[in-house]
This record gives C-alpha cells, structure tokens and sequence, in this order.
C-alpha cells in the first residue's frame, strides 16, 4: 500500500506540473501579448509569485477538494490513482493542442468518475459539486464583468491623457497586476492537488483520525506548479494572450486585476474556480469595452467547447479506469 500511496503522491504533483504548465497562459498571456515581458521573464515572474501564495493564504479551497467532492470513505489509493489519470490524460491531450481548459475541473471530473461508475450517486457531495459547476458559468461572468467595468473606469479617468503617457504607465502597472494574478493562481490552482494529496494519505491511514493538510504538502504542491509555470505551455499562451483580443498594456491591466479580485476572493471562500474560466471572461470584458467584434469570438467559442468537455471526459476516463481496477483487484 505505501508503494501505491507514494506513486499516488508523485502523480499528483506531476498533474501539478502539469497545470502549471497549461495554466501559465492564464498568469502571463496578457503581459506577454502586451510585449512588457518577454515570454522567458513573465513565465520567471509568475512562478515566483506562484510560490510567493504560499506565504499569504490558508488552505480552504484544498479542504474542499479533500471532503467536498465524494464522500471519503471510499476513497483508496486506487482510486486516487484513476482520479488523477483521468485528468491528467484530458489536460495533456489540451495543452497539446493549444486549448486553455480548466485543470481545475479535470480534476473534479477525475474524482466523480470512480465514485459515480464504482460506488454510485450517493457517494458524490452534491453541495459541494453544486458550488463548483455554478462557478463554472459565475467566476467567467463576473472576471467579465469586473474587467469590463475597470477598463471604462480607467478610459473615464485617463481620458484627457496622451495615449504614449498611458501605455508607458501601464506597462509598469501591468507587472504588479500579473504578480497579483499569478499570487490568485497559485492560491487556488496548487490548493486542489493539496487536497488530492491530503485525502489519500487520510484514506489510507496515514494522517491519524483528522483530517489535515500537511506543511509538506502543501510545499510540494506549490513547488510543483511553480515549475509547471516556469516551463510554460506555450500554444495555450498564444492563444490566450493572441487569440481572443488585441490588448494594449492597459487593457491587460484591467483583465489581470479583474481575474486576481475573483480568484482571491474564491480562494478564500473555499470555492475551487478556473483560473482559465476567470482570466478569459475578464478578456472578453475588456475586449467589448471597444465594440463586440474585438473579440475573436470563434477562438472563444472553442475554449467554451473544451470547457463543456472537461468533466464529462476526465469523469469518463478516470471512471472506466477505476471500473477496471475494481473488477480485477479490488
């Protein structure tokens, strides 16, 4: 059993990595479409600030993940080991292919699969999967809305500025917006593989009677998606940070401070969100503020197909999976 909990441990934190990687566009495709980094520095700087939430925020959203998905007496390290799988198989085939999905929800998807094909319905915490796919359709509209209502605050208090004295103040404004999105990501993107963790070693054994997150959990975790950042998924960048909307630096100063308030605020509430969902919404927020046809509404009309995607293909595979392994071992 501990050979499986410390392979389990090691894929979680690989599905870390691998978030990072995906998710790096959400941290720095605004700054890198901008040109106020280059690609190598913003990936740098987001990581830094990835760690950096450690020092600043708890653990909730990590305390959903592990008690408010599927009841935690079924799980075993089995599994955890399908849950992760499952994800990890839809987040690869994504970022292969240039699709900025939620990791988030893969995730998700991956851990009502094994309970929904193996023990059934009952065992799935509705109130805690409720919150998560009403934020699917909410944490998009509201980075929308607050970016779209930054960005016409900003054109109201800087009109009578020449445009050369705006971009020049916003290129540097626009390093302090992406340090505090990239600090809302790693709040609440490194917090879902604590609590994969978390719950594996509480089921089987391995943190006493109470459940907790260990300190070096929740190290590893963020350690793993810093990397993950660091190293970058660069067609999901370019989609992002080109694909949506042209952007100038103060525009994606309004979507990066749009998408960090509804990050941190949800990180804080325990509610586990899609940086993907948020920083895209927060996009198009600003894009419209021009006229509706900034937005490149094909490209966005795809990620929303991968969006609708994600939990049925990472619950399917990660279901069959553990299907499997329960016939032939368990």
């Amino acid at each position: 059993m501990l050979v499986l909990v410390i392979i389990g441990i090691v894929i979680a934190l690989a599905f870390d990595f691998l978030n990072g990687m995906n998710d790096a566009a959400n941290s720095i495709a605004t700054i890198v479409s901008t040109r106020v980094l280059s690609p190598l520095a913003a990936v740098a700087w987001a990581a830094f600030f990835n760690f950096t939430a450690y020092f600043l925020f708890g653990v909730h959203v990590a305390n959903t993940m592990g008690k408010g998905i599927v009841d935690p007496t079924i799980v075993n390290e089995y599994f955890i080991l399908s849950a992760l799988t499952g994800a990890i198989v839809w987040v690869w085939f994504c970022t292969h292919f240039g699709l900025p999905i939620s990791v988030s929800h893969a995730l998700i998807g991956g851990m009502i699969g094994p309970a929904l094909f193996v023990e059934g319905a009952g065992f799935i915490i509705g109130s805690g999967v409720f919150k998560i796919v009403l934020f699917i359709f909410l944490s998009p509209l509201i980075g929308m809305i607050l970016g779209y209502l930054m960005m016409l605050l900003t054109m109201v208090l800087f009109k009578n500025t020449s445009p050369n004295k705006v971009d020049h103040l916003f290129r540097g404004l626009q390093l302090l917006s992406s340090a505090f999105f990239s600090l809302g990501h790693g709040s609440n993107d490194a917090q879902k593989t604590m609590g994969i963790i978390a719950i594996l070693l509480f089921s089987t054994g391995h943190l006493g009677s109470e459940f907790y997150v260990p300190e070096w959990v929740v190290i590893s975790a963020y350690s793993s998606i810093s990397l993950g950042t660091l190293l970058g998924g660069w067609k999901v960048i370019k989609t992002m940070g080109m694909g949506l909307t042209d952007l100038k630096p103060v525009g994606g100063f309004c979507a990066e401070t749009a998408g960090a308030l509804t990050l941190i605020g949800t990180a804080l509430a325990g509610i586990p969100v899609s940086t993907t969902h948020t920083i895209t919404g927060s996009i198009i927020g600003v894009g419209i503020t021009k006229r509706m046809s900034a937005v490149r509404w094909g490209t966005a009309s795809h990620i929303v197909v991968a969006w609708v995607l994600t939990i049925p293909a990472a619950m399917i595979v990660s279901g069959l999976l553990y299907l499997l392994v329960h016939t032939v071992l368990l």
